[in-house]
């Protein structure tokens, strides 16, 4: 089993957590079964368009924040 899939983020969408650390942004898997496959999920830490993460599972996806 591979340690991770590599995921370029393509947008930045929102903040969210108790105190705004977790973002939730686009991100597009870049290897594996789900390769090109655009993706939301939820990031903790500083992170910018462009930046690649490693996913550890590319299978779960985050809910959309909706404006109260």
């Amino acid at each position: 089993m591979p340690e991770g899939y590599p995921a370029e983020i393509v947008e930045i969408r929102a903040k969210t957590g108790v105190y705004g650390e977790i973002y939730q942004v686009l991100c597009k898997v870049l290897e594996g079964p789900d390769a090109g496959r655009v993706i939301l999920r939820n990031v903790k830490g500083p992170v910018k368009k462009g930046m690649v993460i490693v996913l550890l599972e590319t299978d779960r996806e985050a809910k959309e924040i909706k404006a109260r």
